[in-house]
C-alpha cells in the first residue's frame, strides 16, 4: 500500500538574515488567499526523509558568503547529497525553487542553482523554472519574486484548478482577510514580576535581558545568538584615516570584560549594536506604548517553540522598552513590503490608506522601493509618515525588522594581543537620492563610543571564511581597504611564529585611494616589509600597494597582482594559498581574473585551463574569499 501524498503546499525556507523567511511567508499568504492550504517551515524544522511523501514543495533559499548554504540548511543539504538516494527517490514530487542572492558575488544564487539540480537528479519535477532574486535589482529580490509567483500560481492552476479554488490571480482587499499576527502579547502586573528581573545592572543582568529579548522574538535567531559569548570593553578608539579625506576608518581595541574567549586569526566578531535612546523614546511615543510595562511574547500557534540550541523561548517577563532596545531595529533597517499591507488595514485617514494599498500592490512596487529601500526609510520614519495608523503591539513585534548583530573580521592575533581583540571598522555614512544623511547603525555607534565611558559591548565569536594557515604554508594575501583587517592578524601571528621556527613567505597586496589619506596601518606594513619582517625580501615576502587616485590612471590591486606575475606564479607553484578579503562588489571577481591571467601566461595554458586550475585550488582549500557589501 502506498502512503498518501499531502495536498497541502509545503513551503520550506533557508535563511541567514531573514529575507528568505519573509519571502517564504509571502508565498504562504498568497497561497492561502487563493484557497490553497499552505505550511511554511524552516528547513531545519522539517524531516528531509519525508520529502517523497510530499505532492508539491516550494523552496525559498538564500546564498551566503561565497556560495554557502545558510546554517539552517546544512543538515538538510547533507541528507540530500547521500549516495544511497537514487534518481527515482523523488519521483512524483513537484517542486519550485526561488533563490535570494547578490549578483555582486561570484557564486550568485549558488545554493538555489545546486538545490534545483539535485532535486531534478533525484526524480522530482519542476513546476516552474527556478527564480533568482537579486539584491542588485532596482526592486531588490522582489523584482524577480513578483513575476515568478505569477508563473507559479498559473502553472499550479493549470495542473489542478481545484488546488487554487479562488483562481491564480485572486487579489484580496477586504479587512477580514488580514491574517492573524503570529504572536500574542501578554501583559504582566508589577507584582507578578520577580524583583530580580525587574531591576538590576551589570554584565550578568544585561546578559539575561539580551537572552530573554532575543529568545522571545519571533525572528529566528539561532540558539547561540541569544546569549552573548562575552562582553567587551572598549579601551582604544583611533582614527586610521586623514581628517577630511571622505573616509573614516577606526582601529578599535577591546578587553574582555567577562571571561576571555579563545579565537584564531581569520575569525569573525559579531556585535549587538546599541540604539539611540531618543529614537526608542520616539518609537514608543508614536505607537502609544508604555515603556515600563512588562510583557511576554508567545506564538499564536501552539508550537511550544524550541530554539535551535534546544532551549525553549523565555516566558520570564521583560520590560517593553528593553525588548524594543534589544530585539527590534526601529531606526536602521528598512521595513518589508508586508508592513505596508498590514498598515493599510489600520489606516483611518483615507489618503494614507490609499497610498499604503498602492505601495503594497504590484503596480506600486517600484515606487515603494524608491520611498523605502532607496531612501533607507526606517520603521520609525514610516510610522511617522502615516500618523493615522495605530498598529497593535503584536503586529509591531512581528513586522519590525529584528535587531541583528553586525559581523566584523578580527584584525588581531591572540598571540600578539593576549586578552584583547581588535577590529578595523569603516564608519558607514552616505546621502540618499533625496540628500538625506544616513549612517550605519553599528559602525557609527562604535565610532562614537568613548573608551573612558566603560561601555560593555555584547559580542559573539565565530569562524569566518578564512581558516588560520599553518606557519609552513606560503601565503598570497589580497586585502584592499578594510579587507586588510584579517591579514593584520595573519601577519602578526606569523611574525611571532617566525621568532622560534622557520615560516613560509607571505606577499600582501593592499589597495586604497591615496598614500597620505587612507593607507591603513601604514607603519605596521612598512615595518614588516623591512628589517627581516615577514613581508621583507629577506624572508621571501613582499608588500605591494595600489594607490588608485595618486595618478591620472586608476590602479587597483588586480593591476599590482598582474604587475608581479612572476612572483605570484612562483609562490603558487610552491604550494601557496590565496586569501582575498574586502568589498563584494567587483573586487573578488577582478582579482580572480588577474590570477587566471597569470596562470594562463606563466603556465602557458588557455584561459579555460587556468580557470579550471584555480577552481581545483579552491576545491583543495587553497583559495579563500571573505567579502562583504
Amino acid at each position: 500500500m502506498t502512503e498518501t501524498k499531502s495536498k497541502k503546499l509545503l513551503i520550506l525556507y533557508a535563511t541567514q538574515t531573514g529575507n528568505a523567511m519573509d519571502a517564504a511567508e509571502r508565498v504562504g499568504r498568497e497561497a492561502e488567499h487563493r484557497g490553497c492550504p499552505a505550511s511554511v517551515l524552516s528547513v531545519d524544522e522539517y524531516d528531509a526523509s519525508l520529502l517523497p511523501l510530499e505532492d508539491m514543495v516550494v523552496f525559498v533559499v538564500s546564498t551566503t558568503g561565497q556560495g554557502d548554504p545558510p546554517d539552517s540548511m546544512k543538515v538538510f543539504w547533507r541528507f540530500l547529497l547521500q549516495r544511497n538516494l537514487n534518481q527515482h527517490w523523488l519521483e512524483g514530487v513537484r517542486y519550485a525553487v526561488f533563490g535570494l542572492g547578490d549578483s555582486g558575488y561570484q557564486k550568485y544564487n549558488f545554493v538555489a542553482k545546486k538545490l534545483d539540480k539535485r532535486l531534478s537528479d533525484l526524480g522530482a519535477q519542476a513546476i516552474v523554472e527556478r527564480g533568482l532574486g537579486d539584491d542588485q535589482h532596482p526592486s531588490g529580490y522582489e523584482g524577480a519574486l513578483d513575476p515568478w509567483l505569477s508563473s507559479l500560481w498559473r502553472m499550479l492552476y493549470q495542473m489542478n484548478p481545484k488546488l487554487l479554488p479562488n483562481g491564480p490571480d485572486y487579489v484580496i482587499s477586504d479587512k477580514k482577510f488580514l491574517d492573524l499576527p503570529k504572536v500574542q502579547i501578554r501583559y504582566h502586573a508589577a507584582d507578578e514580576v520577580n524583583p530580580q528581573y525587574a531591576v538590576g545592572s551589570g554584565v550578568s543582568c544585561t546578559e539575561i535581558e539580551i537572552e530573554k529579548a532575543r529568545s522571545m522574538s519571533p525572528a529566528r535567531f539561532s540558539g547561540r545568538q541569544t546569549r552573548p559569548d562575552c562582553f567587551l570593553k572598549l579601551v582604544k578608539n583611533h582614527c586610521l584615516t586623514k581628517a577630511g579625506c571622505g573616509k573614516d576608518v577606526r582601529h578599535l581595541e577591546f578587553n574582555f570584560e567577562s571571561s576571555a574567549i579563545e579565537y584564531d586569526v581569520g575569525d569573525v566578531l559579531e556585535i549587538l549594536p546599541g540604539q539611540d535612546p531618543k529614537a526608542v523614546d520616539a518609537f514608543l511615543e508614536c505607537c502609544h506604548l508604555d515603556p515600563e510595562s512588562f510583557i511576554t511574547i508567545h506564538p499564536t500557534k501552539k508550537d511550544n517553540r524550541v530554539l535551535a540550541n534546544g532551549t525553549r523561548a523565555s516566558t520570564v517577563p521583560i520590560k517593553l522598552r528593553t525588548f524594543v532596545e534589544l530585539a527590534m531595529d526601529i531606526s536602521s533597517a528598512s521595513p518589508r513590503r508586508y508592513l505596508f499591507e498590514v498598515m493599510s488595514y489600520f489606516a483611518t485617514a483615507e489618503h494614507e490608506k490609499e497610498r499604503l494599498q498602492y505601495f503594497a500592490s504590484a503596480e506600486g512596487r517600484d515606487d515603494l522601493y524608491q520611498y523605502n529601500q532607496k531612501e533607507r526609510r526606517t520603521v520609525l520614519e514610516v510610522l511617522q509618515d502615516f500618523p493615522s495608523v495605530q498598529l497593535p503591539l503584536e503586529w509591531l513585534v512581528q513586522l519590525v525588522p529584528p535587531l541583528k548583530t553586525r559581523a566584523f573580521s578580527i584584525s588581531s592575533s591572540p598571540s600578539a594581543h593576549p586578552n584583547q581583540v581588535h577590529l578595523t571598522v569603516n564608519v558607514v555614512s552616505w546621502k540618499t537620492p533625496f540628500k538625506r544623511n544616513r549612517a550605519g547603525l553599528c559602525s557609527m555607534w562604535l565610532a562614537n563610543l568613548d573608551p573612558n565611558q566603560g561601555a560593555c559591548i555584547p559580542a559573539w565569536f565565530q569562524k569566518g571564511s578564512l581558516p588560520p594557515p599553518p606557519p609552513s604554508l606560503p601565503l598570497i594575501l589580497v586585502g584592499p581597504g578594510t579587507g586588510c583587517a584579517p591579514f593584520r592578524g595573519f601577519v602578526e601571528e606569523r611574525a611571532i611564529q617566525s621568532r622560534s621556527i622557520w615560516t613560509a613567505p607571505i606577499i600582501f597586496f593592499f589597495g586604497c585611494r591615496n598614500e597620505e589619506s587612507d593607507f591603513l596601518y601604514r607603519d605596521f606594513w612598512l615595518d614588516q616589509s623591512q628589517n627581516d619582517g615577514v613581508l621583507s625580501d629577506a624572508k621571501g615576502g613582499g608588500l605591494f600597494v595600489a594607490f588608485s587616485r595618486d595618478q591620472p590612471q586608476k590602479i587597483y590591486v588586480q593591476h599590482k597582482i598582474r604587475e608581479h606575475s612572476q612572483t605570484v606564479w612562483n609562490l603558487l607553484n610552491s604550494g601557496a594559498a590565496v586569501y582575498v578579503a574586502g568589498s563584494s562588489t567587483k573586487m573578488p571577481t577582478d582579482v580572480w581574473s588577474a590570477f587566471e591571467d597569470i596562470v594562463s601566461k606563466e603556465g602557458a595554458v588557455s584561459k579555460e585551463s587556468a580557470g579550471r586550475w584555480l577552481r581545483a585550488l579552491e576545491k583543495a582549500g587553497k583559495y579563500h574569499v571573505e567579502a562583504w557589501s
